[in-house]
């Protein structure tokens, strides 16, 4: 699989999770719609990165979202306000295993045992151990903090 060195978060991204190499280094394997590759970088240090070539930074956006969406644990993150693209995380994005989400490109959404199985814009689809009910509003969260932050 091919590596990159840094990455931008675009309107293709999809999703992002931790990735271990084989020297036990946390990297990040990155899907778009078109491709998947591996990033020499935490998911944390790309999104921290996108958001300060932006103009701010990861504790800020961080702030900015709670305050605007109420004192949540797992907020929503405005990573580009130009392109207006917002992510989110399954877990605490301290977490290794924590999936960084695009809602812009998940299309449906579906309980399948306990488990929600997600359908992509492109076609592809997933399931992950989230409660249904627990990733909608995950979604929903994401897609109020686009709107309270559209200018």
């Amino acid at each position: 699989m091919f590596m990159e060195s840094r990455y931008t978060i675009n309107k293709h991204f999809m999703e992002m999770t931790g990735y271990y190499d084989r020297n036990g280094k946390l990297c990040t394997l990155v899907t778009e719609t078109g491709r998947t590759f591996i990033v020499d970088k935490s998911p944390l240090e790309i999104i921290n990165d996108n958001i300060i070539c932006v103009g701010y930074d990861l504790k800020g956006a961080t702030k900015t979202a709670r305050s605007l969406l109420g004192n949540i644990y797992i907020c929503p993150i405005l990573v580009n306000p130009i392109d207006r693209i917002v992510i989110f995380p399954t877990l605490s994005p301290k977490h290794s295993e924590c999936v960084w989400y695009n809602p812009v490109h998940i299309k449906r959404t579906s309980s399948l045992n306990r488990q929600t199985f997600i359908i992509y814009s492109n076609g592809r689809t997933k399931l992950i151990r989230d409660k249904l009910a627990s990733f909608n509003c995950k979604i929903k969260q994401a897609e109020q903090l686009e709107d309270m932050t559209k200018i």
